[in-house]
Parts: C-alpha cells; sequence; structure tokens
C-alpha cells in the first residue's frame, strides 16, 4: 500500500546524502517533497502541516547541523516523526482481570468487520486463547451466515442464536453471549456489531447501546484503509458516538495510497492496534509503529520475519539441524524439505521478501515473482528417493531425468535446483567455520528465490562475459582443439538427427565428467540460490 509513499520519500532522501551541511534552503526543499508525497498519500491535510512542521523545526536545529551526517540524520527524524504519527508505542489488548474479556468491533458496512472477527479469532488462538465470536449483526442480509463460515475457516465457536436478515435484537443477543461464554469456559467474546453504509444516528444508537449493554473492555473501530481522507471524517464519527479503544486497519494489502493510516492514529489520538493484510486467515497482524515507519522508509522489518520464523519453524528440528551442521555433517535434501516446509508456513514468499531492507529497487520483479514455483521446488524434492535425497552425489543424469518426469519438470529445473542446493550448503559449511554468509561482504545483493529470475546478483540476471574468453573466435568454439573437433562433431550429429540434447545440459557448457562421477560441489558459482548469501 506505502509502495509510492515509499519511493517518493526514498527518492527526497538520496539528494541529501554527501551533504557534510545542508543549508536552509536545502531543508526546505526536502520538506516540500516530503509534503507533496503525503498530500499524494491521502493523508489528511492537518495531519500532514503538523508532521513537516516539527520535522522543519528539528531539521533546522543544533541536532542536525552539529550531526557527522547531516543527510542521514534528517533520515531519523522523519523516522522518529513517522513513528510518533503512527501512534508512537505499540498497543497490545487489554485483557480482563476476571474473563471473559469482550471485544466489540465497531464500523461501517464494507469494511470488514465480519472477516476481520474471523481473522481477529484466529490470531488469539494461536497466543492460546479460547475466543467466541458473537453474531450481532442481525441487519445486513447474510451477515450471520457468513460469520459462521468465517468462524468454521478460523476455528471458532460462533453464537448465532437469531437468524438475522433483520429478525432478532442484537443488544439481547450481545448480553447473553456473556454468560454462554461463561459456561462454556471461553475466555474471550468478540461481538461483530452492524455497520451502515454511512453515518447515521440509528447506527451510532445501536452501536451505543451494545457498548453500554456488554461493557466490552475493548471496542474496536474497524476501518477500511483504502478510503483516504474519508477516514478522518468516519474515525472522528465514530469516536463520538461509540468512544472506540483503538483502531483497526482492514485491506492494508490494497493498492492505494495509504492516507488512513497516516492520519486516523493522529486525528483521533488512538492507537492503531491490528492491521489485515490480505484475505487468508492467517494474513493479520499486530501492529508496531515503528516498524511500519521502517517499512515507509524501506528500512524493512526483520522484526516481524523473525517472529513468523519462530512461530512457524519447528524448534526440534531447528535444533535438530543445527547440531548436525555444528558436528560436521552436511545440509541435506530433507533438511531442505524440512526448510521449505517452514517458508511456505509463513506465508507469501512476496510478503517476506518486502519486509527485507532495501527492496523498493526490485519493486517491479517482486511484482513478476511467481508463488507457485516454491511448489514446483517441493515437488522435485519429493520426487527424489529418500537416498537421493540423503546423498544428493548419486544425482546422475538417468536419475535427474526420473526427477524431473516424476515433478512434471524439464531436467534444467532440476540441475539449477541442484545448484541452489550446492551453494547452501557451502554457506552451512562456512558459518559453521564461522565465516559467514558467502558471498557477502557488505550485503552482496538481492537473494535468489525460486523462479526470481533477473534479480541484480542472482541467477537469470545479466552475466558478465568470462574474463578468459578472446576476442575473434567464431561461434563461442573452445580453445582445445581436441574439444573443438569434438563439438564440430556433436553438432554435424545434431543436424543429422543422430543424437539429442545431452541430459544436464543447463549447466551452461561445464564439463561435469560423467554422471557416476557428478559432484555437486564442482558446480559453477553464479547462483544466488534460494538461502540469502549464494555466490554471486
Amino acid at each position: 500500500m506505502f509502495n509510492s509513499l515509499s519511493d517518493r520519500l526514498t527518492a527526497t532522501f538520496k539528494n541529501l546524502r554527501g551533504k557534510g551541511r545542508l543549508s536552509e534552503a536545502d531543508v526546505d526543499a526536502t520538506i516540500r517533497e516530503i509534503r507533496r508525497a503525503l498530500l499524494d498519500a491521502d493523508v489528511a491535510l492537518p495531519v500532514v502541516r503538523a508532521f513537516t512542521g516539527r520535522i522543519r523545526e528539528r531539521a533546522l536545529s543544533e541536532e542536525v547541523s552539529g550531526a557527522l551526517n547531516p543527510g542521514q540524520q534528517v533520515v531519523k527524524i522523519v523516522n522518529d516523526e513517522l513513528v510518533g504519527i503512527l501512534g508512537g508505542q505499540t498497543r497490545r489488548l487489554n485483557f480482563a482481570k476476571r474473563p471473559p474479556t469482550v471485544i466489540m468491533l465497531a464500523g461501517l458496512q464494507g469494511a470488514g468487520k465480519t472477516t476481520l472477527a474471523g481473522k481477529l479469532a484466529h490470531w488469539l488462538k494461536s497466543e492460546g486463547h479460547r475466543p467466541m465470536l458473537v453474531a450481532a449483526d442481525l441487519q445486513r442480509p447474510n451477515a450471520v451466515n457468513q460469520l459462521q463460515i468465517v468462524g468454521e475457516r478460523a476455528g471458532a465457536v460462533v453464537y448465532a442464536p437469531e437468524p438475522g436478515n433483520g429478525v432478532g435484537d442484537p443488544i439481547q443477543v450481545a448480553t447473553d453471549s456473556i454468560e454462554v461464554a461463561k459456561s462454556k469456559l471461553h475466555d474471550v467474546v468478540i461481538v461483530d456489531t452492524a455497520g451502515r453504509l454511512g453515518i447515521d444516528e440509528e447506527l451510532m444508537q445501536q452501536a451505543a447501546d451494545i457498548r453500554s449493554a456488554v461493557n466490552p473492555d475493548e471496542v474496536l473501530f474497524v476501518i477500511d484503509a483504502m478510503i483516504g481522507q474519508d477516514a478522518v471524517k468516519t474515525a472522528e464519527a465514530f469516536l463520538d458516538g461509540v468512544d472506540f479503544t483503538g483502531v483497526v486497519l482492514s485491506k492494508l494489502d490494497g493498492d492505494s495510497r495509504g492516507g488512513a493510516a497516516l492520519s486516523v492514529a493522529e486525528v483521533t489520538g488512538k492507537p492503531i492496534m491490528f492491521a489485515s493484510t490480505g484475505e487468508s486467515m492467517k494474513d493479520f497482524e499486530q501492529f508496531h509503529p515503528d516498524r511500519m515507519a521502517d517499512r515507509i522508509l524501506d528500512m524493512g522489518d526483520i522484526m516481524t520475519l523473525i517472529e513468523q520464523a519462530e512461530k512457524n519453524f519447528d524448534e526440534k528440528e531447528t535444533e535438530k539441524l543445527k547440531k548436525k551442521v555444528e558436528s560436521g555433517e552436511d545440509f541435506d535434501l530433507n533438511d531442505f524439505l524440512t526448510q521449505m516446509a517452514g517458508l511456505k508456513k509463513m506465508g507469501s514468499m512476496k510478503k517476506m521478501l518486502g519486509m527485507m531492507p532495501g527492496m523498493s529497487q526490485y519493486k517491479e520483479q517482486l511484482a513478476n515473482f511467481d508463488e507457485r514455483e516454491v511448489d514446483r521446488v517441493e515437488a522435485i524434492v519429493r520426487s527424489m528417493t529418500p537416498q537421493e535425497r540423503s546423498d544428493p552425489k548419486i544425482l546422475n543424469g538417468s536419475r535427474r531425468a526420473r526427477i524431473a518426469k516424476g515433478a512434471g519438470t524439464t531436467v534444467t529445473a532440476v540441475n539449477q535446483l541442484m545448484e541452489r542446493f550446492t551453494q547452501a550448503q557451502k554457506m552451512m559449511r562456512s558459518m559453521t567455520r564461522g565465516g559467514g554468509m558467502p558471498g557477502m561482504p557488505g550485503g552482496g545483493g538481492m537473494p535468489q528465490m525460486p523462479g526470481m529470475g533477473g534479480m541484480p546478483g542472482a541467477a537469470g540476471g545479466k552475466k558478465k562475459k568470462p574474463a578468459g574468453k578472446k576476442k575473434g573466435r567464431k561461434g563461442g568454439q573452445s580453445g582445445n582443439p581436441a574439444k573443438r573437433a569434438q563439438e564440430a562433431q556433436a553438432l554435424a550429429d545434431k543436424k543429422a538427427g543422430k543424437t539429442q540434447d545431452p541430459v544436464g545440459s543447463a549447466f551452461g557448457g561445464v564439463d561435469l565428467g560423467k554422471d557416476e562421477d557428478f559432484d555437486p560441489a564442482n558446480l559453477p558459482k553464479g547462483f544466488g540460490g534460494i538461502f540469502p548469501g549464494g555466490k554471486k
């Protein structure tokens, strides 16, 4: 969502690099560009004025004039102020001392309350709670049925005593749900309330009555992050009518400009607590203002990546792999498969890559990344026998042809996977010896993911010409007379239809010897691998 804003701010800060001192004109020019970027992102005008005013005041102070690198100091100031308008600190749910904790959802129709209720229930389950969803939206057609379907997907119990579609008393349903939750030992109750297409008195009165009846511990205002400037008016109206305690942003994965996220916390004074970032139940996360500010400024979000890895990777398997590598054993394809399974559990590869620092320069490649490549890689490994996974050195030409057929792919794809795997093995060996990640002396380049060709420093990208290649050699022929004669004979046989392309020809003419003698460790450099740090 913040791609456009991030690009504008990153380009603005590039103009400050290398300047030993910033003049007032430099600061004003930077502030002007930041103001334009925020307004283009649909941030509310009062928020933009206050935000840029604070940045200008700090940028002209001794804080910057006395800094060794004024440009970086300005970026730090912008980061600090972004964290401020996004809420400052992470706000967590307040749980009741005596269960159940009651959470009421409020917002306009179409904001995504019902779907978000299921995502919140799913997230609470992962945190060890036993949530119950309450169908108190009895106005919208099929709202009760939708909540039941969402609850089933989330694995949460749904309390829906009324059919809805205009039938039933939502206040009574919400009140009764508290006693039902106590009797069935649910420690969290999530009340889904009705919305309207616009602000009206009836909507506010019903929401206020439900709040009075159940006395919720949290009232979460759900707002569509794509509605732009209207977000501020809607938030202020609900603040006056219902007095919510926190904000939840839905549809944060949309392609709009994201002004709601940068406006609502500053205008209402209420923190953003959660964000919905996709269609899956797992696409829901706690909102961290500092991490979101880092994402906007293209600094990445490594902490969220680490948290997701901790949740999705099996701790026992990770410890087992660690001991195996430390003992000097090689990382094999069974370990590779385990790591791939953990990556898939973490969710979208695009999203994970987007959380890495400096990814704005690879925006086009990220957009073209095919998520199905991960499944194709897994299919190739699963087409191998247990012996082949444990000892990849036995993968000769005929075995690779069988694996390719079993996975529904080409021998070239199998060869490329083995090349990436070999680089991963080398990385593991280097890390065991304390050498760090090979090929990454200063950050290296973009790590290669399956199917993401064309990245700088990765397979599929532009290759440098071999240093030893001489000018004037026709057709790329070998300088070895015997080998040149062999190549000429092979070409003549191919034209005569006597031979087929050799299995494993995807290695770019590298002589690997006979299939039986094949050793993946002899593969050439140049493929990044699906692990960061592949040799370039």
